[in-house]
């Protein structure tokens, strides 16, 4: 049996993360303002009959595929959000499921460190990153959700909603896990649409 973990639209990538994405995948990558899909299931291995499905059915381009023992992602994306959200419906059928058998989002944890120390910041920088760099005096906020997938969408919600610096985002394994950066106010302003769009996300309880 085939569960499905994640499965989020993103209708318009945001210029960070298009960015960050181009850093951290090996596949056609996507620009700002193209609509994705992110799908994860378990076991990990079931993502490649689904990735077949989707690719050959739709216009839709492979952003990132990560088979693990466990669990399976892959993104996918097109300028054109009809093919996107086609793609999606053609991995429900085959999964015979709906959008609402996902995996509930659960916030794992949530914080807001302000004004970090020129110590905090370097060892940040220092650690595997792939986004920009943190900078002292600036204000951190860092979520991690469970599935992993669902720290993407939260990285395009916070996006949106303010001006940060994306430092990182990490979606696939056990948890998902991001970092931002900004001042203050702005900071406060993303983490209240991260959390918000977690909370709006329907889903099954595990």
């Amino acid at each position: 049996m085939i569960k499905l973990r994640t499965y989020v639209f993103i209708d318009s990538l945001q210029p960070q993360l298009a960015e960050y994405l181009g850093t951290v995948s090996q596949g056609f990558l996507p620009i700002p303002g193209d609509a994705c899909l992110w799908l994860e299931v378990a076991p990990g291995m079931a993502i490649h009959r689904l990735t077949d499905a989707a690719l050959k059915a739709t216009r839709v381009r492979l952003v990132q595929q990560v088979v693990e023992r466990a669990f399976g992602s892959m993104l996918i994306h097109h300028r054109d959000q009809s093919d996107v959200l086609e793609a999606g419906h053609i991995v429900l059928n085959h999964l015979k499921a709906s959008e609402g058998a996902r995996q509930k989002c659960r916030i794992a944890w949530a914080e807001t460190i302000r004004s970090i120390t020129p110590d905090h910041a370097v060892v940040i920088n220092r650690q595997d990153r792939r986004g920009s760099m943190i900078l002292p005096g600036q204000s951190m906020f860092i979520l991690e959700t469970e599935p992993a997938g669902y720290i993407v969408y939260a990285a395009n919600e916070a996006e949106k909603a303010a001006n940060i610096t994306l430092v990182d985002v990490k979606a696939v394994g056990a948890f998902g896990r991001l970092t931002l950066a900004g001042k203050e106010a702005d900071i406060d302003a993303a983490a209240h649409a991260a959390i918000e769009a977690m909370h709006n996300l329907s889903g099954a309880e595990s």
